[in-house]
């Protein structure tokens, strides 16, 4: 069972879904999370936070230091917000935050294909996805770097 794990930022601009990969950690590794817009009133530190395009995750490195060396037995040393990031313990649902819905139109257009023309379809939107990735990389988004 998949646990539905959703953050607000500090301002309260904007709530993002995180993916939590094999269930290993829980909601209270993810302390707190800061949009582009947040106020920046609150130092950088890269013990414990992340930042991923202007967007910054703070986790508690205690609580997750703790469920990942008892779970997955990796040397404490190795568990940082990069480790909980990238290899998808504690990261976002999307590409980014935000992703599913500003890419909502695009990919009704493409799907609108599927019931005309299935082959021009499958060329559509693997063309469409793999321009996405490239923009995404382009971007600088974390795991777009990782597709």
């Amino acid at each position: 069972m998949c646990v539905d794990v959703r953050k607000t930022c500090e301002c309260g601009a904007a709530i993002v879904q995180f993916h939590l990969r094999d269930n290993l950690l829980h909601s209270g590794v993810i302390q707190r999370v800061f949009c582009p817009n947040c106020p920046g009133d609150v130092g950088f530190d890269a013990r414990s936070m992340l930042n991923d395009n202007g967007w910054v995750v703070e986790y508690d490195m205690i609580l997750a230091t703790m469920l990942l060396t008892a779970k997955l037995q990796v040397e404490p040393e190795a568990v940082c917000p990069e480790f909980l990031f990238d290899r998808g313990y504690a990261c976002w649902l999307e590409m980014y935050p935000g992703e599913r819905e500003e890419i909502r139109e695009e990919k009704e257009k493409i799907m609108a294909l599927l019931r005309e023309d299935q082959r021009h379809y499958l060329q559509a939107i693997q063309s469409w996805n793999i321009q996405r990735i490239a923009r995404l990389k382009g971007a600088g988004w974390r795991k777009a770097q990782q597709a």
